[in-house]
């Protein structure tokens, strides 16, 4: 990915121990879960991301029991303020502000997990296979990546967007997907080069175990926090360049996005007339969900990172000790 991502600090989780029975990373993926949440719960920048988020998720399965008003119909009175009818006034168009912004909630977190998942999933594919097999596959893979790496992100994504005009949520995801998992396989494929050589990966070969088996069980279960910032830098990169194309019109002007209010609002001078709310209120929502998702991540860091664990928490080990 050519963006900065969100964490550059996060790493695995501890392999199992030297002369550990078969089947010990497995057992180890309970441990990692275990860890996230207790990370998630004493991190306080952790705490308010994962409230956030959890409010956005719920704006987005139950939109129709907070805003009752069709968030496409133009049906009101046009340039309305905030009032008790519409808390965030109309649009120029005749459109509820509101409604809008609670609706359009589905569609930007739909672009986020979907291309969380599916650019992690593909990096991780890429990353680990070509780090653990090695030869021409890490030399032919690893090309494909620096090649992504190297093209600049935005314009190229303006390019394959241009090409497929009025382009709906599928597509913007598939495009997204597409340009956006490079970043990440580097960071998984140097991961895996660190642990390729770790004893309990040769135990797992002398005991004849297969590739596939050593990459699914053995190689990924130690990766856990790693994967997981790597889902959140990709969601929150999705959230971002999926609003942007949208804003500058290569999405479906014609849904109910943040990304399409903007463009709606820019088209319509919404700042020149003094219809503010209709500008300030998608930005704003875009600006919490990636905060959201960023804030998140500290969680993660501290996982992969003891170094970067609140001073306190140290010390209070040592008292303990």
């Amino acid at each position: 990915m050519a963006m900065m991502p969100v964490s550059t600090t996060t790493g695995p989780a501890a392999p199992p121990e030297v002369g550990a029975p078969p089947g010990q990373a497995r057992r180890g993926a309970r441990p990692a879960l275990s860890r996230i949440f207790r990370a998630v719960r004493s991190n306080r920048k952790a705490t308010v991301g994962t409230v956030l988020l959890v409010i956005f998720i719920l704006l987005a399965l139950f939109p129709g029991v907070i805003a009752h008003d069709n968030p496409s119909a133009e049906i009101y009175q046009r340039s309305l303020g905030p009032s008790g009818a519409h808390l965030l006034g109309t649009t120029a168009l005749g459109q509820d502000i509101f409604a809008q912004a609670v609706w359009g909630t589905r569609q930007v977190l739909i672009l986020a997990i979907g291309v969380g998942l599916f650019s992690t999933a593909i990096a991780v594919v890429i990353g680990v296979a070509a780090a653990y097999l090695g030869g021409w596959w890490d030399g032919g893979l690893n090309l494909l990546t620096d090649v992504l790496l190297v093209i600049p992100l935005f314009p190229l994504l303006i390019v394959i967007a241009t090409y497929v005009q009025n382009a709906g949520t599928l597509v913007l995801v598939v495009v997204l997907t597409l340009t956006g998992w490079s970043y990440t396989a580097r960071q998984l494929r140097a991961q895996a080069l660190s642990l390729r050589n770790r004893d309990f990966l040769e135990a797992a070969r002398v005991r004849g175990e297969r590739r596939f088996y050593i990459i699914m069980v053995e190689i990924i279960p130690t990766m856990t926090s790693l994967l997981v910032a790597s889902f959140l830098t990709n969601a929150l990169y999705a959230v971002l360049f999926g609003s942007s194309l949208q804003f500058i019109g290569l999405g479906d002007p014609n849904s109910v996005s943040w990304g399409t209010m903007l463009y709606w609002a820019e088209n319509n001078e919404a700042l020149q007339t003094g219809q503010y709310l209709w500008t300030i209120i998608p930005g704003v929502l875009i600006l919490l969900l990636g905060a959201a998702f960023a804030l998140i991540n500290y969680a993660f860091d501290e996982i992969g990172n003891p170094a970067l664990r609140p001073v306190r928490r140290r010390t209070r080990v040592k008292r303990a000790s």
